[in-house]
């Protein structure tokens, strides 16, 4: 999708297939993100650095705020992973570089939904929109070294492992490695 002038704009909302979408995170979506997020905390709190700057509606707020003037100046896009209308996680292009067409996804899940491919079948969505759409030419998912059912959706998602990142997140009293994964667009089958 794009502008007038040609600019790429992500889209505000994806089916993913029957009761399954992503769509666009508004601020009317706080009190429904943030109690998934504080009944999900100690579970997300093992990969997840932002939990402690999440502590109330407001913070909520702050960040769709926050998460929203970047999707309007074309540099993110926070989605609501959604099963039958009920939030359920978040998917996320977290930085969008249009200078080299490249972008970076990341995503949680409630602990009660984790196992049923749901972000394995959003990621493929969001890059088939990527891709497709949005002319993106790198697709770059982080994840934990330690954090094995991350890499497993990269692994699913045909992504090439690029590398190990030393001490690349401070994780509430430690430093975490990440594990580099991407896929280009000539790469990328919706098959895989």
């Amino acid at each position: 999708m794009s502008d007038e002038r040609g600019n790429y704009r992500p889209a505000m909302r994806m089916t993913v297939e029957d009761r399954l979408e992503i769509s666009l995170i508004l601020m009317e979506d706080s009190h429904e993100l943030f109690t998934l997020v504080d009944s999900n905390r100690i579970y997300l709190r093992e990969w997840l650095p932002w939990l402690d700057g999440t502590k109330s509606i407001e913070d909520e707020n702050s960040f769709i705020s926050m998460s929203l003037e970047d999707f309007e100046k074309r540099e993110g896009a926070f989605y609501a992973i959604r099963l039958d209308g009920s939030i359920i996680g978040t998917i996320s292009l977290n930085w969008i570089d249009w200078e080299n067409n490249g972008c970076g996804v990341g995503y949680w899940l409630s602990e009660n939904q984790t196992g049923n491919g749901y972000v394995t079948k959003c990621c493929i969505r969001l890059m088939e929109h990527c891709f497709e759409d949005l002319k993106i030419h790198r697709f770059v998912l982080e994840s934990g070294v330690e954090n094995h059912s991350s890499r497993a959706v990269a692994d699913r998602l045909g992504m090439r492992l690029e590398g190990i990142i030393k001490d690349r997140e401070w994780l509430y009293d430690h430093y975490v490695d990440a594990a580099l994964y991407a896929i280009t667009a000539p790469e990328w089958s919706p098959s895989n």
